[in-house]
């Protein structure tokens, strides 16, 4: 089959697609047809030595979905002729896949793969955070930074669902008025203003009760600055570089609360993850959740998807297709 992989640490000139021998399922396994990969900042981030993989040749990719055409010993999560989606599993640009059977939920019947593929990481991701951190009230102000991307996007709706006050940082304003369409209250052009200022004004420097932060190291400061009274620090990414050690004392402003979580962590168990995955499916089914896919290439194009995810040039979702 063919499959994209990376031989060592670098730029996205060290994808290459080639031919790779196809998967052998072990027990607890599901051979999945790919049909439609979702491509996240994560590749770009394992890629780049962030979060090195534990082995090369790698294949990057960690949220897909496709058709079940084999199960090992033992499956009983899913059958031969399924249509699944799944995440968390590395290992998804290719065009075909060997996925702990655990991971894998049930496609809506009307749900077309490109959707499927596009809705689980993100979308559990952003359902974590919004209702897993910390219970929020109507009324709440929460930041998010990169309020464009597909991440960005999904919390932004997620956080008006609950009734919050969204405040989002963005680059450009053609990037300003996806937020703003997403239902983002506050928009932050942080090429031409400093959100910690304009948090701060607004609030009558009361600050947030919540700031989501997937880019690390050049907003973490100016982030936990915004923060009110007993106000948490949801950092779940770093796409600006790590965070370096900081002095506890930084945390100035009343009791407030960091943490570095992880969608693994708030999907341990299946009833968990079908519980999140189901809601999201279930809403972006009805319409009530929009995904804003902005390109689909093919899977030998993955070079350029990476391209364009890490030099910002890209807004919503990108998808490969095998």
């Amino acid at each position: 089959m063919k499959a994209v992989r990376a031989h060592e640490i670098g730029g996205p000139e060290v994808l290459r697609y080639e031919d790779v021998p196809s998967p052998e399922l072990d027990p607890g396994q599901a051979l999945v047809d790919i049909r439609s990969i979702g491509v996240n900042y994560t590749d770009v981030s394992s890629r780049k030595g962030m979060n090195p993989p534990a082995n090369f040749p790698w294949t990057p990719g960690r949220e897909a979905a496709g058709v079940v055409t084999a199960v090992g010993e033992g499956v009983t999560e899913v059958a031969v002729g399924d249509r699944v989606a799944y995440a968390m599993h590395t290992g998804s640009y290719a065009e075909q896949a060997a996925v702990p059977s655990w991971l894998l939920v049930g496609l809506p019947d009307q749900m077309d793969f490109a959707t499927g593929s596009a809705a689980m990481l993100q979308g559990m991701t952003a359902h974590f955070l919004v209702f897993g951190i910390t219970r929020l009230n109507p009324g709440d102000r929460a930041l998010v930074h990169a309020g464009a991307g597909g991440m960005g996007l999904l919390l932004i709706q997620m956080l008006k669902r609950l009734g919050a006050e969204v405040f989002t940082t963005v680059s450009t304003e053609s990037k300003a008025q996806l937020a703003k369409d997403a239902g983002a209250d506050n928009v932050i052009l942080y090429t031409q203003q400093d959100f910690e200022e304009e948090v701060k004004k607004a609030t009558g420097g009361e600050g947030v009760r919540i700031v989501y932060d997937a880019v690390g190291q050049t907003t973490f400061e100016k982030g936990l600055n915004c923060l009110g009274r007993r106000g948490y620090m949801a950092l779940y990414g770093q796409a600006s570089g790590p965070v370096g050690p900081f002095d506890s004392g930084a945390i100035r402003n009343g009791s407030c609360f960091l943490t570095r979580p992880s969608l693994g962590d708030y999907t341990a168990t299946r009833e968990e993850l079908l519980q999140r995955a189901n809601e999201v499916l279930g809403w972006v089914g009805s319409g009530e959740l929009k995904l804003h896919v902005s390109q689909t290439l093919p899977l030998e194009q993955a070079v350029e998807a990476h391209r364009q995810l890490e030099g910002r040039q890209s807004t919503g979702k990108i998808l490969l297709t095998p």
